[in-house]
């Protein structure tokens, strides 16, 4: 029997793969999403993305989404704190894993799984130590659909936010930049893509640039 799993979903194209890799292996069930939201905003942490969006590809993967809701004056301690929580809500219910989309980030693997051992929980990282252009490559080959919400204006111009995820997007990155935007050059939404019942349908609204980060708004239709 597939041991029961909740996911650290952002809703971009390495959460998806991860997500589509677990699908294919049987061994795990996925029985919710576990997403971060900025207060402030109302969106996705780092993606940038509508809430309303987050939710309706929620509906689209045919998934729960348990929204965890942090705010921006001390966004490190209570993101922390309130996914911690929410872990243990989970935990109490039984559920022992949580899945990441992390391909490589020692770091940031060892942060998840300390905090996650304080409350006897485990992380699960389907995607760790493979390559990215081998990984973004086998994304687009499977059928997936992706936009660019976010692109770091240090390394990437406007001209990419807002630009799908496809062989001609990965052309024109500088070589300087990760295929997979593993070091925050850019950040995703999926819409479409083996792992989906259905397509979220969106239209693109305003490009924005805030912090030195281009934002290319999603509106759900």
């Amino acid at each position: 029997m597939p041991e029961k799993v909740i996911f650290g979903w952002s809703g971009g194209k390495d959460s998806t793969s991860a997500l589509y890799e677990v699908r294919k292996s049987r061994d795990y069930e996925v029985i919710s999403l576990l997403t971060a939201i900025r207060e402030e905003y109302d969106r996705v942490s780092l993606h940038g993305v509508r809430r309303s969006m987050i939710e309706r590809q929620a509906e689209c993967l045919g998934l729960p989404l348990y929204e965890v809701f942090v705010s921006q004056g001390e966004f490190t301690q209570d993101y922390e704190s309130k996914m911690m929580d929410a872990s243990l809500e989970f935990r109490n219910k039984g559920i022992t894993s949580v899945v990441f989309g992390d391909i490589f980030f020692t770091d940031i693997r060892k942060y998840r799984e300390e905090n996650l051992a304080k409350i006897g929980m485990k992380g699960i990282f389907p995607l760790w130590g493979k390559n990215s252009a081998e990984l973004v490559r086998a994304f687009i080959n499977s059928g997936f659909k992706a936009i660019t919400t976010c692109v770091d204006s240090k390394v990437l111009d406007k001209t990419f936010v807002g630009k799908m995820i496809d062989k001609d997007f990965l052309a024109e990155l500088p070589a300087n930049v990760d295929p997979c935007g593993e070091n925050g050059e850019f950040h995703s939404f999926v819409f479409d893509g083996p792992v989906f019942k259905t397509r979220v349908r969106y239209t693109t609204g305003e490009i924005v640039l805030r912090d030195s980060f281009y934002f290319c708004d999603l509106l759900p239709v």
